[in-house]
């Protein structure tokens, strides 16, 4: 572990959720919002992640039509393992079938036992649009299926699928998700058919379910890539979506049928079917 660590204070001067979303695109949720600030915190140099969000603030000016500012302010902290107390704050869950748990807290008899070991940037079941594409999953996957996880993270969405009994294929566009999501197969046991570091463009496979949990923006931009990799009559679970942008991914999947539209708290999960 470091002697220090980087602290990056994030003020936006309007659309906070915007910024949000864009720091989840860029692979951070292990993240603290207070009084109307974003903190991120790493190990590693966050003076990129700073100049992207300046940068982002310009780009959504011009989209928006009006001026929007951010204030960011980047210090160098004693590192009293932050990262531990991040790791052991996080407490098991139990999803439909599922209980995921870190390996330091034990298993139950009467669930599919789970094990993900916390990451910075990766999810472990917790957020509402995890935990709605894991019911989803659980709902429509069938034994023997073929599932595709874009944007797979962990690969907590994929173990599942692995679990029920499917043939998993894995991707994301960081090389270090994907390598998260191998180590996590193999805590759990089940295995990857193939993975790749790149989006679903990169195949042409079609899939019995292709299950996506990314912002809204990227699903938009990947709506007919995505609907490519599905069989016919097979599902496309998309998750990730804030209620206020339901109507526009809506819109942009209108092409295939709406199934099942699943809300916890302000997030949607969509499950679609192509026919």
């Amino acid at each position: 572990m470091d002697k220090t660590y980087n602290e990056l204070l994030v003020t936006p001067s309007d659309n906070y959720s915007h910024f949000i979303d864009f720091i989840f695109s860029l692979g951070y949720d292990a993240i603290e919002e207070k009084d109307g600030s974003i903190i991120l915190r790493s190990e590693e140099s966050l003076y990129i992640v700073e100049f992207a969000l300046r940068e982002y603030s310009k780009k959504l000016s011009l989209a928006l039509d009006k001026k929007i500012t951010v204030k960011t302010a980047i210090k160098i902290k004693k590192n009293e393992d932050w990262v531990k107390k991040y790791q052991t704050s996080i407490q098991p869950i139990k999803v439909g079938k599922f209980y995921i748990r870190p390996d330091w807290e034990k298993g139950v008899d009467d669930k599919i036992n789970i094990v993900i070991n916390p990451a910075l940037a990766f999810g472990s079941g917790h957020h509402e649009s995890t935990y709605g594409c894991i019911l989803q999953i659980e709902k429509y996957l069938k034994e023997s299926d073929e599932l595709l996880d874009v944007g797979c993270g962990s690969g907590i969405l994929s173990i599942v699928g692995a679990k029920l009994g499917a043939r998993v294929d894995i991707c994301d566009t960081d090389e270090l998700a994907v390598k998260s999501a191998k180590e996590n197969f193999r805590l759990n046991s089940v295995n990857i058919t193939n993975s790749w570091t790149g989006s679903v463009q990169n195949t042409d496979k079609r899939y019995d379910v292709v299950v996506a949990n990314i912002i809204a923006d990227i699903l938009i931009m990947l709506a007919d890539d995505l609907k490519k990799r599905v069989k016919v009559n097979g599902y496309l679970i998309l998750s990730g979506i804030l209620d206020k942008y339901i109507d526009r991914v809506e819109k942009k999947f209108s092409y295939m049928k709406i199934i099942e539209k699943y809300k916890k708290n302000e997030w949607f999960t969509l499950v679609l079917q192509r026919l």
